[in-house]
Parts: C-alpha cells; sequence; structure tokens
C-alpha cells in the first residue's frame, strides 16, 4: 500500500469555516499492488482535501452505492478521514482510487479543459505503471460524464462502456456520485457500479 498523510484534521470532521483554506489541497491516491478496478474521480471537494479521504463529504453516494453494489463487505464512511482498516479492505478487494485533477475546488466546473486533458494523461500513465507492476490491467471507472468528455476529447460520450480505452484498459464512465446530482439515487449508482464489476477480473 502507498503510504497515506494523516488527515490534516487529525481524525475530526472538519467545520465548515475551516473549509476554505483546503482551496487547491490536494488528497492522496489510494493504491496498492494489485488494482483491479481503478476508481477515477474527478477532482477532490474541500471537505475530501480536508480529511485526506476520497468521496469524504456527507451526503455523497459513492460509499453507500459501492456498498449496495457488492464492491464492499460493509459500508465505509470517510467524513473524517479514511481508516487503516477501511483502505486495507479496499486495496484487498483489489479496488483503487485516483482523480482526474488533484486540485481541490467547491465545484468540478472550476477546471480548466487544459487540466482535465494533463488528468486524463496522468491517468493514462498510471495504468501504464499497474499494468507493468503485474501484468494485468485494471478496468477503469470514470465518475462524471460532462468532466470525461471534456478530458478525453468526447463530446458524444454517454454513461457506461466507452468504445476507447486507457492505455488498453476497459474505460467505463459513471455518474457523479454527489448528491447534488438529481438525476441518481443509491440504487441506480449501485447498478451502475455493478455492471462496471461484471468485467473486473476479480479472480
Amino acid at each position: 500500500m502507498i503510504p497515506r498523510r494523516p488527515s490534516p484534521l487529525g481524525g475530526r470532521r472538519p467545520h465548515r469555516d475551516e473549509l476554505d483554506v483546503f482551496a487547491g489541497g490536494t488528497v492522496d491516491d489510494l493504491l496498492g499492488p494489485d488494482v483491479r478496478l481503478l476508481v477515477v474521480g474527478i477532482n477532490p471537494g474541500l471537505w475530501t482535501a480536508a480529511v485526506n479521504a476520497p468521496f469524504a463529504r456527507p451526503g455523497n453516494r459513492f460509499w453507500p452505492s459501492l456498498h449496495a453494489a457488492g464492491l464492499t463487505d460493509w459500508q465505509i464512511d470517510c467524513t473524517a478521514g479514511l481508516t487503516t482498516n477501511d483502505a486495507m479492505h479496499l486495496l484487498s478487494r483489489g479496488l483503487g482510487i485516483t482523480n482526474l485533477v488533484d486540485r481541490a475546488t467547491v465545484r468540478a466546473d472550476e477546471l480548466t479543459a487544459e487540466e482535465l486533458r494533463a488528468g486524463r494523461r496522468r491517468v493514462e500513465g498510471l495504468v501504464q505503471g499497474l499494468h507493468a507492476g503485474t501484468g494485468r490491467l485494471p478496468v477503469v471507472a470514470v465518475a462524471g460524464i460532462t468532466a470525461y468528455r471534456t478530458a478525453w476529447e468526447d463530446r458524444g460520450a454517454r454513461l457506461g462502456r466507452q468504445e476507447q480505452t486507457v492505455a488498453g484498459a476497459p474505460l467505463w464512465v459513471v455518474p457523479q456520485p454527489s448528491g447534488l446530482n438529481a438525476h441518481e439515487n443509491i440504487d441506480s449508482l449501485a447498478e451502475k457500479w455493478r455492471q462496471v464489476a461484471a468485467e473486473v477480473d476479480w479472480a
């Protein structure tokens, strides 16, 4: 497991009046030696940067939908940071998490097209490195169709399995799990994760 920095807040939830100082902050990737499914978020929100944990803001449906899809044995709560036990569980399941862009913002639409395209190239390099280490290509799932269209320069892309690959790896786009996405709920997100998981080589 790649070492992770402790939560900047020492394992507690941030207060709302503390969040602004984390604009431009970063979140560590969660990567182990045998990633089977690489989840690619768009970029960290301020709460996520504050606790150095992916999809950490309360109300985000990423973790409930992942659990409902059967990808985790329990529902992870990282609103105050990702525990070592939870991180090891994710890695033992072959799950890895990164972002297209490291820079934390209030909203993803604050990112530039150049940042998103650079993020795509970084993810391609990451997948190449994972493949070199294991001889196996992970399935890649990008969580957010709008940013995907810009990063991969594919304005007509739709949710689901893509014709493009990431350095040869199968590529999916799933909905943004933020509570602001009114088009999805936990059950609909879980169904999409099940579709992604069906292509993963878990053996």
